[in-house]
């Protein structure tokens, strides 16, 4: 028990902890980070940047710029058309978020070509074979004006290689931490790489999150430096020369390892850099005058003067943002933006000269609040106790979260305070746990031994009163839901077994969400099947409509399923899967059931059985969802349609049917109206045994039936119809049907 003896020296386990996080962040272990960098995330959301207008502009290919246009890609006249408009209303550079690597299909000569080859006009294919290619036209349109062309770097070795218009100048040891060395590049057209101005990485660095939270300004690519578009779009912007680089033995500062960057100068603009020269991106709220669409600068309808006005004097970056185009990414700001939009706002930021910086002292300050404030409480704790800790804790805590705030609110300085906190976090909660250990023991053996059992709530119950750890239950009044999936065993012979999990996790997970959503206790699988009930271990008051929503829910939500899972990559689905549910309500017996070896949170009695054959009349019906007429009864405003009485296998006394079809507004929808009345004039009419008006409203109302789902109970019942009314009939018979099968 070494360990136990070890354990009751808290000062010593506190210290180990604080020098610990002291090590972790001294060794910047990647992943480890990933805190700090979600408060900085946080930080933004609460104060982006403040938009000021730094003449920086998207061009947005845009949906309603697809549908005016025609969809993509468009012929390179037109990409030529919009470059020449800009370039006319005197845009300073023009940058684009696109890399035109094929020709043009569109081009004349290669019509001419399909012409020919479909034995077309001899003189027509003559002159379309004489015209320029389209991809002529817009190297001729871009040679004319500032506009800087994009590439693709990729890791793999292939590609041509990349000629740049200028080279970069270096102040200090080249610049070792700039990451990876990319070997190949997805590039434009030779033609039109040659008549850019200026040619600058699309690529985006991705933080292991996915967040881009850094613009990389400079890659390496064949042990070469080379702009990103933002940076490359600014220079020619300026027309400028080489970009010059600056590292921390070429500065002055004291920042890093010999080729660590500081800097760079890109014409007049002064630029500081991470040590892998990437620029701390501060986005601001979204902002609609930053982005125009392309239709609006093609419109005949814009005169030259407000195209001049909207893009004189600007730098404009094209980028597309409709659907299927857009190369989306994730911000502190945003979920989804668009790229184009992470190189508009780095290009902003350098104009305005508006920069995060962790300044040099920053990774020194946090190291030494790590060992100051871990190490007091650690120290202090032990004999100050859990509530004075506390405090010492909280103050500590909101002392550091604060100055990390103001900080940058203030100077745009980025302190991370999650470090110190940890280590004030965790030496106060091992030393707090350490004296509460035989408890503790005692709760991690309940949950260990039976939270592979029991529903969570029930461990959180057992694990506070170890004493309802014993069998039986009690009866409660309860909402029972069974859902199966049709015809699941064709749907596993098509796949392999680890296929059919995948299948059913991609099913059951959604199903289980909403019902859990709902107050539902998901009770068991069965294999493809799900039991769920309402009103246990807790009370709920609204069991009924919660369950009769969930159900509903999860028909809609089985086909929106239906359409997108077979699109997800890794994702077995078949086609149109089907579900039927069946839902009863009535007395149940519910609790710890089972054997003394293990226990099981489930329930029993007749309501769980008549719900279990409810689902499978389903098939019989060709309805969705089945319900009891105990449910039914307390469904009041829901559109329920009476389908039959039944009795169910294993059951002497009937039961009348309900089809839920959907809730109180589509209970009060035109196709629901049209179809009630009618459909309980044919009941009236088929228990009278009128068999002749039963027909005939079956037939009327057909249209009416189809058109809410039900054209499978309308056959169920023109079958029974002409078959009872060739034969004679028990004077007791009442439109009751028996069924035969489960």
């Amino acid at each position: 028990m070494r360990g136990l003896s070890f354990l009751k020296a808290p000062v010593a386990v506190g210290l180990l902890i604080v020098l610990a996080v002291a090590a972790v962040h001294f060794a910047r272990i990647p992943g480890f980070d990933r805190a700090g960098l979600m408060v900085f995330d946080a930080y933004q959301r609460a104060a982006p940047r403040v938009y000021q207008d730094a003449g920086v502009r998207i061009v947005d290919i845009d949906e309603e710029s697809l549908e005016r246009l025609g969809q993509w890609p468009w012929p390179r006249t037109e990409i030529a058309r919009l470059t020449d408009t800009l370039n006319a209303a005197g845009a300073l550079a023009i940058g684009f978020d696109m890399v035109f690597s094929e020709e043009d299909r569109t081009s004349p000569a290669k019509i001419a070509e399909r012409f020919a080859g479909e034995g077309g006009n001899a003189a027509l294919v003559a002159t379309l074979s004489g015209l320029p290619s389209n991809d002529a036209v817009l190297a001729e349109s871009f040679a004319a004006a500032p506009v800087v062309g994009g590439y693709f770097l990729l890791t793999e070795d292939r590609g041509r290689p990349l000629e740049l218009p200028v080279g970069m100048a270096m102040l200090g040891t080249p610049p070792t931490l700039v990451e990876p060395d990319f070997r190949g590049s997805v590039q434009s057209l030779p033609q039109l790489q040659e008549a850019a101005s200026g040619l600058g990485s699309l690529s985006i660095n991705k933080g292991e999150d996915g967040v881009v939270r850094r613009a990389a300004l400079l890659f390496h690519h064949r042990g070469e430096l080379v702009p990103a578009l933002s940076l490359e779009t600014l220079r020619v912007a300026q027309q400028a020369g080489s970009i010059l680089i600056k590292t921390s033995d070429g500065s002055g500062e004291t920042r890093g390892a010999p080729g660590a960057m500081v800097s760079l100068r890109v014409g007049a603009l002064e630029v500081p850099t991470t040590e892998a020269g990437e620029l701390w991106s501060h986005f601001t709220a979204p902002e609609p005058g930053r982005t125009i669409p392309a239709w609006k600068a093609l419109s005949p309808d814009i005169t030259d003067e407000e195209k001049a006005d909207l893009f004189g004097g600007k730098i404009i970056f094209i980028g597309a943002s409709a659907t299927g185009l857009r190369d989306v990414v994730a911000t502190p700001a945003s979920e989804r933006e668009p790229g184009v939009m992470v190189h508009a706002q780095a290009a902003e930021q350098m104009l305005l000269g508006q920069f995060l910086e962790q300044p040099d002292w920053a990774r020194g300050l946090e190291f030494a609040l790590i060992l100051l404030l871990g190490g007091a409480l650690a120290l202090a704790l032990p004999k100050a106790g859990a509530i004075a800790g506390a405090a010492f804790g909280l103050a500590g805590t909101a002392s550091v979260a604060g100055g990390s705030w103001l900080a940058f609110d203030q100077w745009r300085y980025l302190i991370d305070p999650t470090y110190p906190i940890a280590a004030m976090v965790l030496v106060y909660a091992v030393q707090t746990l350490l004296s509460f250990r035989q408890e503790e023991q005692q709760r991690a053996y309940i949950h260990d031994a039976f939270d592979r059992y029991l529903s969570p709530e029930m461990v959180r119950q057992i694990a506070a009163s170890p004493e309802k750890l014993q069998l039986g239950g009690e009866e409660r009044e309860m909402t029972v839901l069974f859902c199966d999936i049709r015809g699941f065993s064709k749907i596993s012979e098509q796949y392999e077994p680890h296929e059919v999990i995948n299948f059913l996790t991609g099913f059951l997970t959604p199903m289980c969400d909403i019902m859990l959503e709902r107050k539902a206790t998901v009770d068991k699988f069965i294999g493809d099947a799900i039991l769920a009930f309402w009103n246990a271990p807790l009370d709920d008051p609204d069991q009924f409509r919660n369950g009769a929503r969930s159900a509903l829910q999860m028909v809609a939500a089985l086909d929106q399923l239906n359409r997108e899972m077979p699109q997800r990559d890794g994702q077995i689905w078949p086609d149109n899967v089907k579900i039927g549910i069946g839902m009863n309500s009535g007395l149940c017996c519910v609790g710890n059931m089972g054997s003394q070896q293990r226990l099981s949170y489930s329930l029993i009695g007749d309501t769980v059985n008549i719900a279990s054959r409810f689902e499978g009349l389903t098939k019989q019906y060709g309805v969705e969802i089945m319900i009891g007429s105990a449910l039914a009864a307390q469904l009041d405003g829901f559109a329920l349609i009476e389908l039959d009485r039944v009795k169910v296998v294993g059951r002497d006394a009937p039961d009348t049917v309900y089809a839920l079809l959907g809730d109180e507004d589509f209970a009060a929808s035109a196709a629901f109206k049209a179809v009630l009345p009618q459909h309980e004039q044919f009941l009236a009419a088929y228990r009278a045994q009128d068999w002749s008006a039963a027909k005939a409203i079956l037939e009327t109302a057909n249209a009416d039936y189809t058109a809410l789902g039900l054209s499978d109970l309308t056959q169920i019942y023109r079958d029974r119809v002409t078959a009872l009314a060739k034969g004679t009939l028990p004077p007791d018979w009442d439109g009751t049907f028996e069924a035969t099968r489960k």
